[in-house]
C-alpha cells in the first residue's frame, strides 16, 4: 500500500435537488487514477471527520469526493433546511453528489464507501447507478430497543422522546448537545425517530419501500461493522444485509483486538489511527471487483 501523502485537494459545490447544492471535497491521487470513490457520511458526522480515510484511497490511486449533506457541516446551517428529511439526504444529495462524480471521472471503475445511513442509501439503491461495488461500513436498523447497554439505551430513547418537540421549537435537532456530532435538520429527526422506535426500523415504513428496494439491488457489497459498536451491532447490521437478497453479500466484523485497537465503536473504523487495517481491506475489495457487463443494471 501506498502512503496517503502524494494527493491533492480541492473544495467543489456540487448541485443537488431544487436548486441548492453541497460542499464537498474532492481527493486526487498525484499519479494515474485507477478509480472513484464517493463516501457518504453518517448522520450527524461533518465530511472532516472523512479527511484521513479520504486521503488514504487517494494515495491508493483512488479518487475520493466527501461531502457534508445539506444542513450538515459546510452544507449549510441546519435552521436554513429545516423541513429537510433523512429520506430527503438519501434520495436527493447521495445520488446527486454520485452522479457529479460519475460524469467528472467517467473513464474509471466507480465505487462508494456509505457510513451508517450512507450505507443505507445505498442499500435502498440511491446513487449506484454506475457503481461496481459498495462498501457499507456500519449501516445498522437503528432500533433503540436492541441497544444491549442499558445507559446508552436510556440515553438515546431520551435524545428520540425528546428531540422531535424540541426541533420544532428550534428548528433543528440538538444533536450535539447529546453528544451524537454536529446538529442536525429538524425534519431528519421526524424522519429518525418513528424508526427507531418501530422492531424492524423504517422497513415498518410503508412510503420507503426499502424491503422491495434493497430486494432489487444486485451490485456487490462488502459490509463491515466493530464487534464493540453499541448501535450497530452484528445483530443489526444484518437486519439491514437480510434485505439484500438479490446482491453478493460479504460480511465482516471487526473486533478491537483483530485491528490493535483498544475500541473501535461506531466511528472507529473510519477514524486515523484506529481503522488504518480496515481501510486496507476495503482498497483490496474495490481492486479485486471485477468490472461490470456493459449494460448491466445496478437495481432500484
Amino acid at each position: 500500500m501506498r502512503t496517503n501523502e502524494a494527493v491533492a485537494h480541492v473544495d467543489v459545490q456540487i448541485p443537488v435537488a431544487e436548486g441548492q447544492q453541497v460542499t464537498g471535497g474532492l481527493w486526487l491521487p498525484e499519479g494515474e487514477v485507477h478509480g472513484a470513490v464517493v463516501v457518504h457520511s453518517a448522520t450527524a458526522t461533518p465530511q472532516r471527520f472523512y479527511r484521513s480515510f479520504a486521503a488514504f484511497l487517494a494515495g491508493n490511486g483512488f479518487a475520493t469526493v466527501t461531502y457534508d449533506y445539506r444542513g450538515l457541516g459546510r452544507s449549510g446551517d441546519p435552521r436554513e433546511h429545516r423541513s429537510l428529511r433523512m429520506r430527503d439526504w438519501m434520495a436527493q444529495d447521495v445520488p446527486a453528489v454520485a452522479a457529479w462524480a460519475r460524469a467528472r471521472l467517467s473513464e474509471v471503475p466507480h465505487f462508494a464507501v456509505g457510513h451508517s445511513v450512507g450505507g443505507h442509501a445505498l442499500a435502498l439503491g440511491h446513487g449506484t447507478d454506475g457503481l461496481t461495488g459498495f462498501a457499507m461500513v456500519s449501516s445498522h436498523a437503528g432500533v433503540t430497543a436492541a441497544i444491549d447497554d442499558r445507559s446508552e439505551r436510556f440515553r438515546v430513547g431520551m435524545f428520540f422522546a425528546l428531540a422531535p418537540t424540541l426541533s420544532k421549537v428550534l428548528g433543528y435537532a440538538p444533536s450535539r448537545l447529546a453528544g451524537f456530532g454536529e446538529d442536525i435538520p429538524a425534519g431528519v429527526v421526524q424522519d429518525w425517530a418513528p424508526w427507531t422506535r418501530r422492531t424492524d426500523y423504517f422497513f415498518e415504513d410503508p412510503t420507503m419501500e426499502a424491503a422491495e428496494r434493497m430486494r432489487r439491488v444486485k451490485l456487490p457489497v462488502l459490509a463491515i461493522g466493530a464487534a464493540d459498536d453499541p448501535w450497530a451491532t452484528p445483530a443489526q447490521i444484518d437486519a439491514i444485509t437480510d434485505h439484500l437478497v438479490s446482491a453478493p453479500l460479504e460480511r465482516r466484523t471487526y473486533a478491537p483486538d483483530d485491528i490493535g485497537a483498544d475500541r473501535v465503536g461506531h466511528h472507529g473504523l473510519l477514524r486515523r489511527g484506529v481503522g488504518e487495517p480496515v481501510w486496507t481491506e476495503i482498497v483490496e475489495w474495490f481492486r479485486t471487483r471485477p468490472a461490470p457487463p456493459q449494460g448491466a443494471k445496478a437495481g432500484a
